[in-house]
This record gives structure tokens, C-alpha cells and sequence, in this order.
């Protein structure tokens, strides 16, 4: 197998690279393990000490459960693994606060952190809106879960296809072709195609353009493109090596049974 990097955008935490001398099912693995196998930290346990917002209880939970957190798979281990037992203990359970009461938006950033690594990721990220005289005092548990669990634990997305190889040949209808074209896939020069290169492998349209006119066809290879999208509480370098990590550990446990 061989792996070549197409593209990383650091700002939007994605990474996709092409796949070549494998086949879907193992990348149908890599794709379930990170969407349900890597962990990452989310808030599990809640205690409100106050709440005279307008959001129930429930849903203020809900929001700050759903909201992703800053993980570090060094310091912190599952409960069922942890030494203590699963009881909670420094390593397995991390505790936040937060405590607002001023008229507006309560964001994310307000929320103090026993971890200074781990907070939530999206400082700015609204939590609730009070009114005058509104408060909310709650302190939270988070531990590390799995996507396979509850979704709040996904630590992002992943998703792959078959690269495409675009030939252009004598279009009949340039103009038609530079109407539909949303993604910048062809640029048309005095009625000229002309195939831009560096946005074929993020088209997804590639096959109604070759429905439009048959001058453009399109064929697929063998090899494949993996895309990596994070929520933030990993980085997608972070995200694949776990997820390597626990594909190892995974046929390990596999041979000694047999």
C-alpha cells in the first residue's frame, strides 16, 4: 500500500490523501474505526446548582455535552481501562465549571477547565442567552467515549471515493458547460475547456458534467481518496494514528484468540 498527501487545510481541519494498492474494505475499516472506535472527551455528567435561563435543564445539558472539547489521549484513559476501576480519578474524569449571570450570551470560553489543555474548542461557541436577572451555575464531568456510543464523542468525519481521471475533448456547448460548472473544475477561454487540474479531486459533479456534454469523460481508477474532516477536539494527524493504533490492537487481540 502506498499513501500520497493531496491536501491539508489546517484552518479547517482537514486532510485528504490517495490511497494506492488497497481496496474499499480496508478503507471502509480505517473510515468506521474514526467515527467509532477513536476516543475523544465530551461532557457526561452534569450538576446544575442553578439554572433560571430559558432552555429546560435537559437541553442545557444537551448543548454543553454536544459542544467539542480539546482531548489529550496521553493524560487521560477510558473509565473501564482507567486503574481506578471506572470509580473516576484525575485520569479518567475531567471537571468544568461554569457560572454566568450577566445579561446576553453565555459562550464556551467562559466555561474554567481543571485542564488547562483541555477546554472547549470553540471559544466563542453560545451555550445559552439570559435576560436580566438570569444565572446559570453548573459544574461538569467529561470523560473519554467512543462515536459508537453517542455521537458527541466522534471526533470528526471521514469518507473516501475512487480518484478520477477527466479527459476533455471537443465540447459542443462551452457556455452551457461554464453555466453549470459551480466548482470550478473547467475554465472557458474563447469558447476553450480548459481542466483545472488542482480542484478535480474536490468535484463532486464530475459525472453530470460528463452527462452535460460528450465531450467530457470521466473513468475512475483503483486507487482511493480519503478525506479526514476534525471537530477540533483532535488533529486529523491524531485522528489516523489512533485509529492505527486501534487496528493494531484490534488484530493483536484477533491472533491471540486464534
Amino acid at each position: 500500500m502506498k499513501i500520497q498527501k493531496l491536501k491539508e487545510e489546517r484552518k479547517k481541519n482537514k486532510l485528504s490523501f490517495l490511497i494506492k494498492e488497497s481496496n474499499e474494505v480496508f478503507v471502509n475499516t480505517l473510515r468506521r474505526l474514526i467515527l467509532e472506535e477513536v476516543p475523544t472527551l465530551a461532557v457526561e455528567d452534569i450538576e446544575i446548582k442553578e439554572n433560571s435561563s430559558a432552555l429546560f435543564d435537559e437541553m442545557l445539558g444537551l448543548r454543553l455535552g454536544l459542544i467539542p472539547l480539546k482531548t489529550d489521549l496521553k493524560s487521560y484513559e477510558r473509565k473501564e481501562k482507567c486503574k481506578c476501576g471506572g470509580e473516576g480519578c484525575a485520569r479518567c474524569e475531567l471537571k468544568l465549571s461554569l457560572k454566568a449571570g450577566k445579561k446576553g450570551y453565555v459562550y464556551a470560553e467562559e466555561a474554567k477547565s481543571t485542564d488547562p489543555k483541555c477546554t472547549f474548542v470553540y471559544p466563542t461557541m453560545p451555550v445559552v442567552k439570559l435576560l436580566a436577572k438570569q444565572k446559570v451555575e453548573v459544574t461538569m464531568t467529561a470523560i473519554l467515549g467512543r462515536g459508537k456510543d453517542h455521537a458527541k464523542w466522534a471526533p470528526g468525519w471521514a469518507f473516501y471515493k475512487h480518484e478520477p481521471e477527466v479527459t476533455v475533448g471537443k465540447v459542443s456547448n462551452p457556455e452551457l458547460l461554464a453555466e453549470k460548472c459551480t466548482d470550478g473544475v473547467f475554465e472557458i477561454d474563447n469558447n476553450k475547456v480548459k481542466l483545472v487540474e488542482d480542484k478535480v479531486y474536490d468535484s463532486n459533479l464530475l459525472d453530470y458534467y460528463a452527462e452535460l456534454d460528450k465531450g467530457i469523460t470521466v473513468k475512475y481508477t483503483d486507487n482511493l481518496i480519503f478525506t479526514v474532516e476534525s471537530w477540533g477536539q483532535l488533529s486529523t494527524k491524531e485522528i489516523l494514528h489512533s485509529c492505527a493504533d486501534i487496528l493494531l490492537e484490534k488484530i493483536n487481540e484477533l491472533d491471540a484468540l486464534l
